[in-house]
């Protein structure tokens, strides 16, 4: 007897957690929706929904007119004041948001540092932020867990920063450290995968099951979804291309003897060239836009040219409809000389390079963000009722 309350319980719960993805994912949906994309009947999802919105992970509005005939069913979405918290770990800051279950920003902060932080006093930043926000801008909300994104290698089974070089991090704890300083479940991913996973679910790659990504926010970094699902590899440490060691267009492209593609295709190289520093994606597309230097011209040919030859290997060995690119690459692809599609498709096989799609990165400045808030809100879209029991004891 005690098997088969188990099992039901089970089955309940994998129930809630299928509504409660569905209104995380895709918005408000009607009950009407909701039986129809769960497969289940009209009373189990009418009863799902309550205990959602009992467990107050849901609410539910009345629905718009129609000129349909019947009653419309009422429109079930994510209840606003559950909220994640994320962090995004850089050389200069550490910016941190408040992110709904529908993804909008509750309150967000980025905290300028002199040089990279130590892994205790990153720690220690997030907890107080926390605490402070608790008290202040998020009163009355619940906040499920932190999810930090960090540059450099993470492993999936512990949270451990194995290597992070832009921040000095050798086999730090980080989750124990944040979850110790902030009193809260913590999460940590590779930056560039948890902006992956965002721009696949939310933006640019959104409905795209076969995907690469790069970005440039400390280095290069990338992420892999391969039949609509991430790939970490064996340990977590999947999708490092700025490690590997590209091709060269012509005799002389060269900059760093022996350097991985993050030392040839390089965001300071060009800031050093315009002589400025420090400045976003869009000022940094605006500079280069209204540069006449020749040298600059080149300097970006030369490493749109090096960036089609790793992206050209990526596309012959995994196959992609689409890459998605952020940061400076995505600048790269659209203010460099000649069209990098064109040379990827040039350094691929001819049928795997035939349909693929460039892409932009979508999401701007909150794609790591959004990432890093779906570590936090995992274990709740998997298992509603064992989170919500932790927040009500």
């Amino acid at each position: 007897m005690t098997g088969t309350m188990d099992a039901a319980l089970g089955a309940r719960e994998a129930n809630l957690g299928r509504v409660l993805q569905i209104v995380h994912l895709d918005g408000p949906q009607s009950r009407a929706a909701l039986t129809e994309r769960t497969g289940l009947n009209r009373s189990t999802t009418a009863s799902l929904v309550a205990e959602l919105l009992d467990l107050g992970l849901v609410d539910e509005s009345a629905p718009e007119p129609t000129k349909r005939v019947g009653r419309p069913s009422p429109m079930a979405s994510v209840n606003p004041t559950v909220v994640a918290i994320a962090a995004n770990t850089e050389v200069d800051a550490i910016t941190l948001g408040a992110i709904r279950l529908d993804q909008t920003v509750a309150v967000r902060e980025r905290i300028a540092v002199d040089g990279p932080l130590s892994p205790q006093a990153t720690a220690d930043l997030i907890g107080e932020r926390v605490r402070s926000w608790a008290s202040d801008e998020l009163v009355g909300h619940r906040i499920v867990g932190v999810g930090i994104a960090v540059p450099g290698l993470v492993r999936a089974a512990d949270g451990l920063v194995r290597q992070a070089p832009h921040l000095g991090w050798r086999d730090a704890p980080l989750r124990d450290l944040v979850a110790a300083a902030s009193g809260l479940a913590a999460h940590v991913g590779n930056d560039a995968s948890l902006g992956a996973l965002a721009e696949h679910l939310y933006g640019a790659a959104r409905g795209v099951d076969d995907v690469v990504y790069l970005d440039s926010a400390s280095g290069i970094g990338g992420g892999l979804i391969v039949h609509g699902m991430p790939v970490s590899g064996a340990a977590g440490y999947a999708g490092e291309f700025g490690q590997n060691r590209p091709g060269m267009g012509e005799h002389d492209d060269r900059r760093a003897p022996g350097g991985v593609l993050e030392d040839e295709v390089n965001r300071d190289r060009v800031l050093a060239m315009l002589g400025i520093s420090h400045v976003d994606e869009p000022a940094l597309a605006a500079a280069i836009a209204a540069s006449d230097d020749p040298a600059v011209a080149a300097e970006l040919a030369r490493q749109s040219r090096i960036l089609a030859h790793a992206l050209g290997n990526a596309v012959n060995v995994l196959n992609p409809s689409v890459v998605v690119l952020g940061g400076f690459l995505s600048t790269l692809a659209t203010e460099a000389p000649g069209d990098l599609l064109e040379q990827v498709r040039a350094q691929s096989m001819p049928a795997n390079g035939e349909d693929l799609e460039i892409r932009p990165a979508m999401l701007g400045v909150d794609r790591l963000l959004v990432g890093a808030a779906e570590l936090a809100y995992r274990d709740l879209l998997r298992f509603p009722l064992q989170t919500a029991a932790r927040w009500m004891s």
